[in-house]
């Protein structure tokens, strides 16, 4: 063998010592298990800092499953409410926050019609 794989080796080997055999500390999402109480005030925390706290939505959380109830006049606020909600830990959102009739029709008018695609042009303009 050569000295420089005997040294690659001996540092894996002082490595692994140094850390005992421990498995480096998971990622945040996947610790350990949080109790619904824990998740809740999670939820509850990410919500206050987010433009979502103006709707006071109110969170439940039973076996990891995290329930949203409220009503918000911004049809984006109750996407974002699950988002929020899973980033904490939530296993399943039960999202049943309702979303106002002038929201739904503002979310209908801002929608742009699909684009068109002028194919006769395309085809007499390709190079050949």
């Amino acid at each position: 063998m050569s000295v420089l794989r005997i040294v690659v080796l001996a540092l894996a080997a002082l490595a692994l010592w140094a850390e005992d055999g421990k498995a480096p500390a998971p990622a945040s999402r996947s610790e350990e298990p949080r109790s619904d109480a824990q998740l809740e005030d999670a939820i509850r925390a990410r919500f206050a800092r987010s433009k979502i706290a103006v709707n006071g939505f109110t969170v439940r959380v039973r076996s990891g499953v995290a329930i949203l109830e409220g009503k918000t006049d911004v049809a984006q606020h109750k996407g974002v409410a699950t988002r929020l909600a899973r980033l904490a830990g939530a296993r399943r959102v039960e999202n049943r926050i309702q979303v106002s009739e002038r929201a739904r029709e503002k979310a209908r008018r801002s929608r742009r019609p699909p684009r068109r695609v002028h194919v006769r042009w395309v085809e007499r303009h390709k190079r050949r």
